[in-house]
């Protein structure tokens, strides 16, 4: 079985390497955080958004009436 030519992060089994692991430790916890933030600015605008639709009444929308059905007449 020949080996594969090319040098890569990942192993067979599509695993990360050991180098891998080394070159995103130093990142890990502030990538962890800003994730975090979005995941909280997002559900924040998510939540105000659903509590201001919520509060709304459509009282003032119109609703216009059924349309009219053509009479018997009007067909022949």
């Amino acid at each position: 079985m020949a080996a594969h030519s090319h040098k890569s992060y990942y192993d067979a089994h599509a695993r990360q390497g050991a180098a891998l692991v080394r070159a995103r430790r130093p990142y890990l916890f502030k990538n962890a955080v800003t994730g975090l933030g979005l995941m909280g600015l997002v559900g924040g605008i998510y939540y105000y958004t659903l509590k201001a639709v919520g509060q709304d009444e459509f009282a003032d929308v119109k609703v216009p009436d059924a349309p009219r059905q053509p009479s018997q007449s009007a067909r022949s």
